[in-house]
């Protein structure tokens, strides 16, 4: 079975590493909005964690970085006065540097993520939204800042007012991604921040017209579980943008390009508020805490979700 996800990074990897260890044909369309240069070098945080997680390299206790990573770099950066606000281990500076060198070298932006993920064994397609530059800015009570600035130097704290996917009016999709959207048995949204994570994705022009056209095998993976986000500020941002903390608001985010909501089985209640808003739901347990929750929510999706088209 063909199964596209479109996904962030931490939240979806949990749910691309369920996609890719049963028998099916992974393509994760990965958001590159909170990709960011520091010190010289190109980071793709979400991009380098799908990968990571999915070579089984990844460190487990924050989903990111690698596993018994050192930060000998970091520090002597420091000590050379330069900011270390974004900690980049040394094992993951040596990807940067990788990815960095290659696009100088004229490389484009898929092609250095195909790189690292086949120099890690991963058979899984991993594409960037786009090989043109999109990056997610936040207007707050300080000022416009980019989104790892938001989330990891100031962790959340400003007021969000608005938010801008800067480059997306003149991206195009990343080459494959029109066509794996078309030629999947069917589409996921992972349950990724639907603002940061997944609205750089749609934004790109094409994308959402893309998953509007096959609407019906489209499925949405909720993030929000008994009023709050299991991780990051999804639903911090969500009520600082006028939203409902609800499964209801996400499926208002969702219903044009998706037919079915996954929602938490504890989320029981939501279902009419969901129904309602335009999207069919779906109880499934998807709390990911194990390997084998992962796997058994991935099944349980292709059984209730899956079709020929």
């Amino acid at each position: 079975m063909r199964i596209t996800l479109l996904s962030g990074g931490v939240g979806g990897a949990k749910l691309a590493l369920g996609f890719y260890q049963i028998d099916c044909e992974l393509t994760v369309i990965a958001n590159t909005g909170d990709d960011i240069i520091m010190h010289g070098l190109h980071v793709s945080p979400d991009p380098d964690i799908l990968i990571y997680t999915l070579a089984d390299v990844v460190n487990p206790e924050q989903g990111w970085g690698f596993q018994n990573e050192t930060f000998h770099v970091a520090q002597a950066l420091g000590r050379y006065g330069r900011e270390i606000w974004f900690q980049l281990g040394d094992g993951d500076l040596a990807t940067h540097i990788h990815r960095s060198a290659l696009l100088a070298s004229g490389a484009t932006l898929s092609e250095t993520i195909d790189s690292i993920r086949t120099s890690l064994g991963v058979t899984a397609r991993i594409l960037p939204l786009s090989d043109d530059p999109v990056r997610t800015l936040l207007h707050t009570d300080l000022g416009m800042m980019h989104l790892q600035e938001y989330l990891v130097r100031r962790r959340c704290e400003p007021m969000v007012s608005s938010i801008e996917f800067q480059g997306s009016a003149g991206a195009s999709p990343a080459p494959g991604v029109i066509d794996a959207i078309d030629n999947a048995d069917l589409v996921v949204i992972a349950p990724s921040n639907p603002l940061i994570s997944i609205g750089p994705i749609l934004a790109v022009a094409g994308i959402r017209d893309a998953l509007r056209r096959r609407r019906q095998t489209v499925a949405a993976v909720c993030p929000i579980v008994g009023g709050k986000s299991l991780k990051g500020p999804t639903d911090k941002m969500m009520a600082q943008l006028g939203y409902d903390v609800s499964p209801a608001a996400i499926a208002g985010m969702y219903r044009d390009i998706s037919s079915t909501l996954i929602l938490d089985s504890a989320d029981d209640g939501e279902c009419a508020a969901v129904d309602a808003a335009g999207m069919t739901p779906i109880l499934l347990p998807t709390v990911m805490r194990t390997l084998a929750e992962k796997l058994h929510l991935t099944r349980a999706i292709i059984v209730r979700c899956g079709s020929s088209r």
